[in-house]
């Protein structure tokens, strides 16, 4: 089969968890005989269609000059040249399948002309873009968890937040109907799509039950990961503080804040953290959490880190934390974690809880909650054979191979039967 990958943006400008996702998936589905090419959408000086490989895997890059929140916006209720450059993209690629990964800055059209054209379309629930424009249902305005639209006032909230124009809040009843005109832009799109993804139950039961898509059209495919590159664990010598890790974005929504304020109420004999991420991502935020540290000796933010070091950077670790403040989708990192043989002190929110066994593999606690955090790390420093029992709770992974075997029955079953039943 012949799969084109549709998302927003791609490798090598981009580097994210989705644009890692694609090329890997891409690559993997090699073996099982089945030909992959990217579409996105790249920033450029004008309007053309530009080709070209990454590492070996083709991509189509429809290169626009506008850019900016507001351009991203506006493009799901339609722009001409993207429109025209994925229809001649997929006349020339001829596609058996449609593989959807993220239309942010896309037009919400895309699902429906792949099905003109005769495309079987798969979708995956990366975030909850389909749901909220912010993607993470967080909101700008006070950083809380959002169960959704309220008549889409709350989200005519997060858009002035975000633009940093508090007097937009005065026009909310007309941002409020944009916002409405594009949920329902988004619920046409999602009708012409056959089957989705969710990594997580937790993802496919919030879609499922805010009524935007049915769950009998979501298939669970928990994601895989290449451990090839495990280091063997490197034991913490006796008496020395418990190495704790952070590994992942550095932004509010990732709660390292909190983190590091559990890590300043012990001693620092007892616990060193070293937080692992870009931070020229959110330059604002990684200020304040440099300013947080205040030069704390046993704590390090050592910025982002290469793929191969990620597995030297667990070896030498004896627990992750992953605070979040947000709904995670699937958290990878947790799988990487529990690969090296690391137990996890997660958030008790969203997909997580269905991540780590509270007392099994590693512990759960209240989200944004710095003093619990903070207990389960004394205890874990002063009691070395509670984190070997911890150790030994960890279950295999699911590698990448086993979740693209998965996918690729679906794509199977969607291409001979045209639907996701």
């Amino acid at each position: 089969m012949r799969i084109l990958h549709v998302l927003h943006q791609y490798l090598p400008r981009y580097v994210g968890g989705t644009e890692i996702y694609v090329h890997t998936l891409a690559v993997r589905l090699l073996p099982h005989g089945h030909q992959s090419a990217v579409f996105t959408r790249e920033t450029g000086t004008d309007e053309r269609l530009l080709e070209d490989q990454w590492a070996g895997i083709p991509v189509l890059r429809a290169s626009t000059s506008s850019s900016g929140p507001v351009h991203t916006f506006k493009a799901s209720f339609g722009h001409q040249f993207l429109q025209r450059a994925f229809a001649q993209t997929l006349e020339t690629s001829a596609p058996d399948l449609v593989h959807i990964h993220h239309l942010m800055g896309l037009p919400a059209d895309i699902p429906r002309i792949a099905k003109h054209l005769g495309c079987p379309v798969v979708a995956t629930l990366h975030d909850y873009w389909f749901l909220c424009p912010n993607a993470q249902l967080v909101t700008n305005y006070d950083h809380s968890v959002c169960s959704g639209p309220r008549l889409w006032l709350n989200c005519a909230r997060c858009a002035a937040a975000r633009l940093e124009q508090p007097a937009l809040r005065l026009a909310a009843p007309v941002l409020a109907a944009l916002m409405g005109w594009r949920a329902r832009l988004l619920r046409r799109a999602l009708a012409h799509v056959d089957a989705f993804v969710a990594p997580t139950t937790f993802v496919r039961d919030l879609f499922a039950q805010v009524g935007l898509i049915p769950a009998d059209r979501i298939a669970h495919i928990p994601h895989g990961i290449a451990a090839e590159g495990v280091r063997t664990r490197i034991d913490r010598p006796v008496a020395a503080p418990l190495r704790v890790a952070y590994l992942g974005g550095i932004s509010w929504q990732k709660g390292i804040h909190v983190l590091l304020e559990a890590v300043m109420r012990l001693d620092p004999s007892q616990v060193s953290l070293t937080v692992y991420g870009d931070l020229a991502a959110f330059p604002r935020y990684a200020q304040e959490l440099v300013a947080q540290a205040d030069g704390r000796p046993n704590i390090a933010l050592a910025g982002r880190l290469a793929r191969a070091e990620v597995w030297e950077a667990l070896a030498r670790t004896d627990v992750l934390v992953v605070p979040s403040l947000w709904y995670e989708t699937a958290a990878l990192v947790i799988q990487e974690a529990f690969a090296a043989g690391v137990p996890v002190i997660a958030s008790r929110l969203g997909a997580l809880q269905e991540r780590v066994r509270h007392g099994i593999d590693g512990y759960l606690f209240p989200p944004g909650d710095s003093r619990g955090l903070a207990d389960l790390l004394a205890e874990l420093a002063g009691d070395h054979h509670q984190l070997l029992r911890l150790r030994t709770g960890i279950r295999p992974v699911l590698t990448i191979d086993q979740h693209v075997q998965q996918v690729v029955a679906l794509y199977e079953r969607l291409a001979s039967t045209g639907d996701a039943e």
